[in-house]
């Protein structure tokens, strides 16, 4: 058991008076997208009470000649009937082409753009002024350069330069933006999917969760046997990732010799981090680890250097967690700046490298502000969004074997409502998913609570339990009590909407191996988004009722920072630390990753995307049991709006794995 050291609280999340009041245009037009502050500095990622951007002027008046824009051209892929049909072959058990995976060059032959394609779209960039600099992977991506005045002119908008003032601990952001939505020119509507990084705020949250501040002095005093087994457990609140092998069943692995060697995770990031830190978690837990094992991949010149603002917690725990669990492995960290171009662009790293068999992603918005319009074809006024673009990288990784992990958010089933994006009361609570995790080809990784009894000191003597029976959905819903008790609401108790993210993507259809899944929803009526903020109140959109979307998440493990985890971590304010009841599904991406590593080592090969065999197994009755079950159903709980059942459902997905007989059911397939 580690000793703790000391227990590191972030800025707090609750609501201060007024200053959470921010406009959703911040988010969708007048804030537009912050760029990279000075190169050593890491990136801030967004919070909602940030103070409004100052627009700096018109960049083509200012600009020197010698600092060009650079952007990211994003272009269709060949054949993408094909490519869908290949995706279902590759994996349905039945199919002659099972797991019969392709390499980058493969790829790149069948789907990616001909030398013919590629050679137009340069000609057609260098007509408007631009230049290609870096062809991406398989080339499907294109990093442009540009004077602002090219730009301006292409696109039919107004490049400006704008500043976000520094507030409490988070330094200033320089950033450039589109003063009005950028028109995709009509010469390159055939050829490019999207245009991303016009735009450069950093967009993205860490999707890592803290226990509320207000909760006061709480402590689960369950017994650790009892959740573990012969092994003790240490207690929840101070998990590590030897306690989460323990319980969801990865140590008979490790017993059978398999310990991640000879694979690669990958990590998606968009803050750096100090790589002692994982290798002082892992030393502590006596985990016997290659100290050459971490490389680093700095993607559009990096993150930036480690910070508390800019979310290195994130990178240090989805590394300490998914290499903890597969303590053979080694693990690359693709590292970028917090903006849709370089999330893009570490994407695209990490699929046109194809090194890491199993990758994970812990960052996230709300799946609509990643929908938002990059550029707008004027003939037919389709679209183009990073999303996707993104949908296109995921497939090309699936296609090759390599299984992607993103967390499924931590506002349970409003992920809009997020406290760091549109906070209620505010504004109206909103039905929503978070992006990446709503792509259908990347599995979503979702929360639960552990069993247990929860005590909480009120006032100076006064314990409050909370008892919970079973392994549950994670909505903080069950701490309603002791709010109450407190003398909270939910929301200024800061419990509401924090859960496991899941719900009914309104961008992407439902995939196929969703169909005919009992326990899929639709979209719900009324997701209407009011801003309370003015008076009258403003009512921005109405969400689609009845979309047949993707549903989220796919499979759960332990998120809920009362039953939670430490990191150890060095901040940039006070030092290194061992900080705990840390929980979200930011936890779960990465500890999927690797344990999949662990199974991938055991099964031989490379196992893949997931979702099409976690739904299969649900659909043909080996899901649960009686006997060697790969996964255990949850059937309580709720995220604030969905509730665990027998089956699937958007809240836990289709439940919690067993690894070790899932390795097994896996190598039944492999076999046959």
């Amino acid at each position: 058991m580690l000793f703790i050291t000391e227990q590191w609280d972030s800025e707090p999340v609750s609501q201060k008076g007024g200053s959470l009041m921010l406009r959703f245009k911040l988010f969708f037009i007048a804030m537009t997208l912050l760029a990279m502050p000075l190169a050593w500095a890491g990136v801030p990622y967004p919070r909602a009470h940030e103070p409004r951007a100052i627009d700096l002027g018109d960049m083509s008046a200012q600009q020197s000649p010698a600092k060009p824009l650079v952007f990211t051209v994003a272009l269709k892929l060949r054949d993408a009937a094909g490519l869908s049909a290949l995706v279902q072959q590759l994996y349905d058990p039945h199919s002659a082409q099972f797991h019969r995976f392709l390499s980058q060059r493969e790829f790149r032959a069948r789907f990616a753009p001909g030398a013919e394609q590629l050679a137009a779209v340069r000609q057609q960039l260098a007509a408007m002024g631009f230049k290609v600099i870096k062809v991406y992977g398989n080339g499907t991506l294109l990093k442009v350069s540009a004077a602002a005045q090219d730009v301006d002119s292409a696109f039919h908008t107004s490049m400006h330069d704008y500043e976000r003032p520094s507030y409490d601990d988070v330094p200033a952001v320089q950033f450039h933006a589109p003063s009005s939505a950028p028109v995709l020119p009509f010469s390159l509507n055939g050829s490019v999917q999207a245009v991303i990084g016009l735009d450069s705020r950093p967009r993205y949250r860490p999707l890592h969760k803290m226990r509320s501040l207000q909760l006061g002095m709480g402590m689960s005093v369950k017994e650790s046997a009892a959740l573990c087994g012969s092994y003790t457990c240490d207690p929840p609140g101070q998990w590590t990732v030897t306690d989460a092998a323990h319980y969801y069943n990865l140590q008979p692995l490790y017993d059978r010799g398999y310990d991640g060697t000879g694979q690669t995770i990958g990590i998606v990031t968009l803050a750096a981090f100090t790589p002692s830190d994982a290798f002082h978690y892992w030393s502590d837990l006596g985990l016997n680890v290659n100290p050459n094992r971490i490389s680093v991949v700095n993607i559009d010149g990096g993150p930036g250097a480690p910070s508390d603002s800019s979310g290195s917690v994130e990178t240090t725990l989805d590394v300490e967690q998914s290499g903890g669990l597969a303590p053979g492995a080694n693990i690359i960290v693709y590292q970028a700046p917090n903006t849709n171009q370089g999330f893009l662009d570490a994407f695209a790293q990490a699929a046109g490298d194809n090194a890491a068999g199993t990758v994970s992603v812990s960052w996230g918005e709300w799946e609509y502000f990643d929908s938002v319009i990059n550029g707008t074809d004027p003939v037919t006024g389709n679209q183009t969004t990073v999303l996707q673009a993104m949908r296109d990288i995921f497939t090309e990784a699936a296609v090759q074997g390599q299984s992607f992990f993103a967390a499924a958010g931590d506002a349970g089933a409003y992920d809009a409502n997020n406290s760091q994006v549109l906070p209620v009361p505010f504004f109206s609570k909103v039905l929503s998913v978070d992006s990446p995790a709503s792509d259908p080809f990347i599995t979503a990784a979702g929360g639960t609570t552990l069993p247990g009894a929860q005590q909480f000191l009120i006032g100076p003597s006064t314990i409050f339990t909370v008892n919970i029976a079973r392994e549950q959905v994670w909505g903080w819903d069950y701490l309603t009590g002791l709010c109450q008790q407190l003398g909270f609401d939910p929301v200024s108790c800061g419990i509401f909407p924090v859960g496991g993210g899941g719900g009914v993507s309104v961008y992407f259809r439902k995939p196929w191996y969703q169909d005919d899944v009992d326990g899929v929803r639709r979209s719900q009526p009324n997701q209407t988004l009011i801003d309370y903020t003015q008076n009258p109140p403003v009512t921005y959109f109405t969400l689609p009722a009845n979309f047949p979307g993707r549903n989220v998440p796919d499979v759960s493990m332990n998120a809920d920072p009362e039953t939670g985890y430490i990191i150890e971590y060095t901040s940039s304010t006070s030092g290194f630390g061992v900080l705990t009841f840390f929980g979200g599904t930011s936890f779960v991406a990465p500890q999927l990753a690797g344990s999949m590593a662990v199974v991938n080592q055991d099964v031989g090969q490379r196992v893949g995307f997931l979702d099409p065999l976690l739904y299969f197994l649900v659909q043909s009755g080996e899901a649960y049991g009686p006997r060697r079950a790969p996964l255990r159903d949850i059937v309580t709980g709720d995220n604030w709006f969905y509730h665990g059942r027998r089956g699937y459902e958007p809240a836990a997905g289709v439940g919690v794995p067993n690894w070790a007989n899932f390795a097994d059911t896996l190598q039944q397939f492999q076999d046959n």
